[in-house]
């Protein structure tokens, strides 16, 4: 490689890669990564799409990019305002395409736990739970979700309890990317400076890998969206995001 590719790079980038022309698509509560790939698109991609977020916005126009996904400031310039309970609508309804929705965990079949870590009687961890994600997991076109670390604890062959099931499509950690197929997650790519030897040792459920290899590179388009959302480097400091930490090893 020519120069090294930050993993909070390759995951902002990748969610943004899921987006695709004319469809609606959604990013919520503390979803910065997300938020981020959505504004990339809208500066690195030369296809409309409806962008709308937790603070309301639909296609905002915000006059500087926050830290929180849920900031007013991202309802700044919108064509209309979305209340909570219209995103849930919307995907009943079946018109929402994409949605980003967080996770604790992920298992092979693309369902995710965001409400305990071990035993729900006895957890060791409390996590906020489901919110609005046991809706519009299974009721969305596509839901994308990311992890930013990628260890056998976070990928895991048996979540330790299941929040919601149903319609996750893609999966993004800092060095790969999933994608459904036959009812299970399949590797898509790596980080290139991964390699598929190591993805399968930091995962513990089983992968089909067929057609999988290194990801592109950003694009200059997509480069320069992303320096000018974060010319400070202030988000990717805060995301704090390693390729190897040692948590995952």
């Amino acid at each position: 490689m020519r120069e090294s590719w930050s993993p909070f790079s390759f995951i902002v980038t990748n969610l943004a890669r899921f987006i695709r022309p004319e469809e609606i698509t959604f990013s919520g509560v503390n979803s910065t990564l997300p938020m981020l790939a959505c504004l990339l698109a809208k500066r690195a991609y030369d296809f409309p799409f409806t962008y709308i977020n937790v603070a309301g916005g639909v296609d905002p126009k915000p006059s500087s990019i926050p830290i929180s996904s849920s900031d007013p400031v991202l309802a700044e310039g919108s064509r209309s305002i979305f209340a909570n309970e219209d995103f849930y609508d919307l995907c009943t309804r079946g018109r929402m395409d994409l949605c980003f929705l967080g996770a604790a965990q992920v298992d092979g079949l693309g369902q995710t736990n965001v409400s305990s870590i071990g035993d729900w009687h006895k957890p060791k961890v409390r996590l906020p739970g489901g919110g609005g994600g046991a809706v519009m997991l299974p009721t969305a076109r596509r839901a994308v979700t990311w992890r930013t670390e990628h260890s056998r604890r976070t990928m895991v062959e048996k979540l330790d309890f299941l929040t919601a099931a149903g319609g996750m499509h893609g999966v993004v950690t800092p060095i790969a990317v999933f994608i459904k197929r036959d009812g299970r997650l399949a590797l898509q790519s790596w980080h290139p400076e991964s390699s598929l030897d190591e993805v399968r040792a930091r995962t513990a459920f089983a992968f089909d890998a067929q057609g999988a290899s290194a990801c592109a590179l950003p694009t200059e388009q997509e480069s320069q969206a992303l320096r000018s959302l974060d010319p400070a480097g202030t988000f990717e400091r805060d995301a704090a995001i390693r390729l190897r930490p040692e948590a995952a090893a």
